[in-house]
């Protein structure tokens, strides 16, 4: 039986912290219905299964930087389910709202920037020809924007909770709005980055090398840049919803349809999580994931090492013009 969130309002208990289902109504919580405990206690526990495999193949073939990305991502959505099962028992426990807020705003960030990752290492397994940016390039700028994303959320949500009034919550929540708008064209972006790619790919040579055309050809590489393309629109999606979800406010409909945050939310994150780690980048990449990785100092390298040719020619040139003292 459904509860009237406005039943039984008790507007001289100002600190909300203090109510309780018997003497305040729902309204004076963070939502206008009490957070199921079946569907929070499923994606807590699901996203830390998923945070198993991603240890595992992240230790067996080294994708360090990958894994750490999806186990924080992973590790911030249990807690942020955890926290919305604290919810479940008591409505009203302002800390374990803004533990929800944050973690499971932020949490996708981190996924993001393990997609990230995957592209600049796929740029050098095609050929970084056939990318308009180098691979360190491409990493700065989404690294970038994921982190000032992540920051705006991070500082959106703090605001947001711990605001005096509807006017100050209203910034935060704005603040909020920004940082997840820049995150959404962030993947947008992505997307469209990646399809300009994969025209230049087709239409260009690709690296010839024998251990890339092996990984290339492999039918696991080519499933895992699929599932890494639905990671990815699926994270999109969520960030989009999110941007619905709280453009209206905290008053809004979308804010307090727990069904539409299960599926928009929760249901697309799992799913982007099972795409990453069913299809883990290790075994896709044949041994080659370190082999493909990039360095900033690529170019400082090759500059050292055309000087010691040009030093090795010019000792060679005064050697043959030196005059014989036979």
């Amino acid at each position: 039986m459904a509860i009237d969130p406005y039943a039984n309002c008790n507007l001289q208990i100002l600190d909300n912290d203090l109510c309780t289902l018997e003497t305040c109504c729902l309204a004076q919580s963070s939502f206008l219905y009490i957070p199921s405990y079946g569907g929070n206690i499923f994606f807590a526990i699901w996203c830390g299964l998923m945070i198993l495999p991603q240890i595992g193949l992240g230790i067996r073939y080294k994708t360090w930087g990958f894994m750490s990305a999806m186990i924080i991502g992973l590790a911030l959505e249990v807690i942020g389910y955890a926290a919305r099962v604290q919810l479940n028992n008591n409505p009203f426990d302002g800390d374990s709202f803004l533990m929800y807020l944050i973690t499971l705003t932020i949490a996708p960030v981190f996924i993001s920037a393990a997609i990230y990752l995957c592209l600049t290492r796929i740029i050098v397994i095609y050929g970084e020809k056939c990318s308009r940016f180098k691979p360190g390039t491409v990493a700065i700028a989404f690294m970038t924007s994921d982190f000032l994303s992540l920051l705006l959320q991070a500082v959106g949500g703090a605001i947001a909770d711990t605001a005096d009034t509807h006017a100050d919550s209203r910034v935060g929540i704005d603040i909020m709005i920004a940082g997840l708008v820049l995150q959404a064209i962030s993947l947008a972006a992505f997307l469209l980055f990646v399809a300009d790619f994969a025209w230049r790919c087709h239409r260009g040579v690709l690296d010839q090398d024998p251990a890339k055309q092996r990984v290339r050809n492999q039918m696991l590489f080519k499933a895992f840049m699929a599932s890494l393309l639905l990671a990815t629109v699926v994270i999109l999606i969520r960030s989009i919803f999110r941007v619905a979800e709280l453009w209206g406010g905290f008053d809004g409909a979308l804010w307090n349809d727990e069904v539409d945050f299960l599926i928009l939310d929760g249901a697309m994150i799992s799913l982007a999580s099972l795409c990453l780690s069913a299809l883990h980048p290790g075994p896709a990449f044949g041994g080659q994931w370190n082999a493909a990785n990039w360095s900033f100092r690529t170019k400082k390298k090759a500059t050292d090492a055309e000087k010691q040719s040009s030093a090795s020619s010019l000792r060679s040139w005064r050697r043959l013009g030196r005059p014989s003292t036979s």
